[in-house]
């Protein structure tokens, strides 16, 4: 009896946990602005933290110093919409890192100014994205907020119907070595989950369906190449989780992962196939030069 009233616990616990930051998450998306920028840069700093972390279990040392910085450069570049000076931060924050193991690093050299530079761009780059994804705007659409809400239910159903089927139906695995407990039916299941919530939303944002479907399944895959990509720096480095800072969920890089791919690549699909889509008028009028 112990046993089940510490899982319900547990149960309950998570389920606090996921609801409060979910909350707070969905709040910042909708104001946006400021809000939205604060909100990210917590968790992005959080999950630096951790993963640097997790790389010193396996005998590497990125900066956290060089990666933070670098992070709030590339937050002032999202929030004041300069994607033009991109590049050349990122520039300077890879000269940065390879400065910083010149004349304060350790061994092993090369390593540190990789993971370094993996810490930036996968901790800071990638999931400021969703700045410029909330951001966007044309006649059609006032802003990004509808694709953001997409995304993230897109993203959410993928767990839940990851979870429900690999547990009922599941039996050929995934990424055994990665990640033994998920399975190819738990993948198609999630894939389904979430192509159903991604028309369900495009729908009330009066999204084509078939761009909706794109938008989901580019969602879901890449959120589950997210959580395996995690899944598989964790192992590397013999740790479990990347923290315990969020109660039943362990760290943040634990609960972000699925994001991590999917927000830049859902900024990009956006940006080029459904805000500004001369990239598409060029290609069909290219194909059809050809014949």
């Amino acid at each position: 009896m112990s046993d089940e009233i510490k899982g319900l616990n547990k149960n309950a616990t998570r389920m606090l946990t996921g609801f409060l930051l979910g909350a707070i998450v969905m709040t910042a998306i909708i104001f946006g602005g400021v809000a939205l920028l604060a909100m990210v840069l917590v968790i992005i700093i959080l999950a630096s933290k951790e993963y640097v972390k997790i790389l010193k279990h396996k005998g590497f040392f990125p900066s956290i110093k060089v990666i933070l910085l670098s992070e709030l450069l590339l937050a002032w570049v999202a929030y004041e919409q300069r994607f033009d000076l991109a590049a050349l931060v990122l520039t300077l924050c890879s000269t940065a890192s390879f400065m910083w193991v010149l004349f304060c690093g350790r061994q092993p050299y090369i390593a540190n100014v990789a993971t370094t530079l993996l810490g930036i761009v996968y901790c800071g780059w990638f999931p400021l994205h969703i700045i410029f994804l909330r951001n966007l705007s044309c006649d059609k659409y006032d802003s990004g907020l509808g694709f953001v809400v997409l995304m993230f239910t897109a993203i959410l159903l993928t767990d839940i119907g990851a979870y429900y089927i690999g547990r009922h139906f599941g039996k050929r695995k995934l990424a055994p070595v990665i990640s033994p407990n998920k399975t190819i039916e738990g993948s198609i299941g999630g894939i389904i989950f979430a192509l159903l919530g991604a028309l369900v939303i495009g729908y009330f944002i009066n999204l084509e369906w078939y761009i909706a479907l794109i938008a989901g399944l580019l969602c879901t895959v890449f959120a589950q190449i997210g959580d395996l990509s995690e899944s598989l720096i964790k192992r590397d480095a013999g740790v479990k989780d990347s923290g315990d800072s969020l109660p039943g969920h362990g760290g943040f890089l634990d609960r972000t992962d699925s994001f991590v791919f999917a927000i830049p690549i859902m900024y990009y699909f956006c940006y080029y196939f459904v805000f500004h889509n001369e990239m598409v008028i060029n290609w069909v009028k290219y194909f059809r030069g050809l014949f």
